[in-house]
């Protein structure tokens, strides 16, 4: 499935854990498009953010059930990256 490569990337993860991966392992995790794979999550990291990446980790992270009142949903399946960056690289995206 050809996508644009624009569209592979959707968002960085902020959380406690990808702070500390990103500080001591210079690796960034983002959330990715479900149908793409790592060449072309690699491809993309490297052409928009302008970076080197060695390696890319993909996890498969399947939506919790909810529920209000009698109503049960499912939260929609996400698709992450961690995406491990050349030694001395950085982004800027990042930095405050």
């Amino acid at each position: 499935m050809k996508i644009d490569i624009h569209d592979i990337i959707l968002q960085p993860l902020i959380t406690e854990r990808s702070t500390d991966l990103r500080e001591s392992m210079n690796k960034v995790v983002f959330i990715v498009n479900h149908h793409a794979n790592k060449h072309q999550i690699k491809h993309a990291v490297e052409e928009t953010l302008k970076v080197k990446v060695v390696k890319v980790n993909i996890i498969n992270v399947e939506g919790k059930k909810t529920r209000m009142g009698k109503f049960e949903g499912k939260k929609s399946n996400r698709k992450k990256a961690v995406v491990t960056l050349k030694q001395g690289e950085k982004l800027g995206i990042f930095e405050g």
